[in-house]
């Protein structure tokens, strides 16, 4: 079912992660304002959601084939 992720290479998803997790740098990360909103319940802009998709999906990438190499490593 993840195979489409296999193919992606770590430094291709290490590389998003940081730009997109990280852009733009001041005054602070999307990502960070938009997790802060959510966890605050302002999240209900639609570019508000759109942004935390667009900044949060290379990081949450990242995280998935991390957790899938760990679960085949134990398998």
């Amino acid at each position: 079912m993840f195979n489409w992720l296999d193919k992606i290479p770590f430094a291709v998803l290490i590389i998003l992660s940081l730009f997109l997790g990280l852009a733009p740098f001041r005054p602070e990360p999307h990502l960070v304002e938009k997790i802060r909103m959510l966890v605050h319940g302002q999240l209900s802009r639609p570019i508000d959601i759109f942004d935390l998709f667009l900044h949060g999906t290379a990081p949450l990438l990242l995280l998935l084939k991390i957790f899938r190499l760990f679960l085949q490593g134990r398998g």
